[in-house]
C-alpha cells in the first residue's frame, strides 16, 4: 500500500519509526508535509496537491498533528477522507480529542469515569471556584498540550486571580479537582483497534505535578489492572479512535481518565515499554485497509 504519514517534523522518532514499520511491512511510505498541501474542491471532487504535485494514489495516512496546527490538519484529514483514503483516526475525532471540554461530554455520556471538571463561565467563575472548597485545583486551559497550559493552584484564594486574567484574555479554560494521592504520576496507554498493546507509569520530576516525560519525568513499564485496562479501551471506544494514547489517574475511587490523545509521541513509550507500537498502527491499517 501507498501510506503518507502526515507530521511536519519527518527526523522526530515517532515519524521515523512509523517510517521504518511501514518499510519493513514492504509498503511504499512517505511524509507528507501539511504546510505544503493544498486543498481545493474541483468540479464538484476534492483534489489535493502536495507542492505542484498532485495527490491521487494513498490508499491511508496516518496523521501527527500538532496542537498549533489543529484546524487546518484536520480539515486535511477530511480531505483526505472525501478521496477515500484510510486515516488511522479520524478528522473529527481529532478536533474531539483536542479540546478537553469536548472530550469530557463525550466520555461522560458513555460512562468513563474522569475528575470532577467544570466548564468556567466568566459570569459565574467566584461560585465555580467555590465548588472546590478549599482543596487545591487544576486550572487547565481547552487546548492546551504537552503539559503546557496547565496550572496547579493550592486553593481557591491563589486560583482567583490567576482565573481573573484567563478571562481577561478571553481563554477557554476549565477547572479540575487535584487528584493529590496520583502524586504526580499518571499512566499512558496505548490502545490501537479496541486492544491495549503498551503502557507504562509516567512520574514528574521533582517539585513539578506535570508528568510528561519531555519536563524531566521518569517512566516505567506496568501491566495494567482490568479496570485499568477496560477503562482505557471504553475511553478510546468513547472518541471513536482506532489508535489513541489514554492518560490514567489512580485514584482512591478508582482510576480516571485524564485525557485521550489523538496522535500520542511514540519515542517514551516505546522505548520504555520495549514495544513496536509504530508495527501494530500499520497492522491496524492493513487490517481495515485492504
Amino acid at each position: 500500500m501507498n501510506i503518507a504519514i502526515l507530521s511536519r517534523g519527518s527526523h522526530l522518532y515517532s515519524t521515523q519509526s512509523l517510517l521504518k514499520a511501514g518499510e519493513k511491512r514492504n509498503h511504499a511510505m512517505e511524509v507528507l508535509d501539511p504546510t505544503y498541501c493544498r486543498l481545493s474542491i474541483q468540479n464538484g471532487n476534492p483534489t489535493l496537491f502536495y507542492h505542484d504535485e498532485k495527490v491521487d494514489d494513498l490508499h491511508a495516512v496516518i496523521p501527527r498533528v500538532g496542537a498549533s496546527n489543529t484546524y487546518y490538519g484536520s480539515s486535511l484529514v477530511r480531505h483526505f477522507e472525501a478521496m477515500d483514503v484510510f486515516s488511522i483516526v479520524s478528522a473529527q475525532a481529532i478536533l474531539n480529542s483536542r479540546d478537553k471540554w469536548t472530550s469530557f461530554q463525550i466520555l461522560s455520556k458513555a460512562g468513563v469515569a474522569v475528575p470532577h471538571t467544570v466548564l468556567i463561565n466568566p459570569y459565574l467563575s467566584a461560585q465555580q471556584v467555590a465548588i472546590f472548597g478549599e482543596s487545591p485545583l487544576i486550572i487547565k486551559l481547552l487546548e492546551g498540550t504537552h503539559g503546557q497550559g496547565v496550572i496547579l493552584a493550592k486553593n481557591s484564594k491563589e486560583a482567583h486571580p490567576i482565573i481573573e486574567t484567563l478571562v481577561a484574555a478571553k481563554q477557554k479554560f476549565v477547572l479540575q479537582e487535584y487528584i493529590k494521592e496520583s502524586k504526580g504520576a499518571d499512566l499512558r496507554v496505548i490502545v490501537i483497534d479496541g486492544v491495549v498493546v503498551a503502557a507504562m507509569k509516567r512520574q514528574c520530576k521533582a517539585g513539578d505535578f506535570r508528568s510528561n516525560l519531555h519536563r524531566g519525568g521518569t517512566s516505567e513499564s506496568i501491566q495494567l489492572n482490568y479496570e485499568e485496562e477496560a477503562l482505557a479501551i471504553k475511553a478510546a471506544k468513547a472518541l471513536k479512535m482506532g489508535v489513541c494514547g489514554v492518560d490514567i489517574l489512580q485514584s482512591e475511587r478508582g482510576p480516571l481518565v485524564l485525557e485521550v490523545n489523538s496522535t500520542p509521541g511514540l519515542e517514551g513509550i516505546e522505548k520504555t515499554t520495549q514495544k513496536n507500537i509504530s508495527k501494530s498502527i500499520i497492522g491496524y491499517i492493513e487490517r481495515n485497509k485492504r
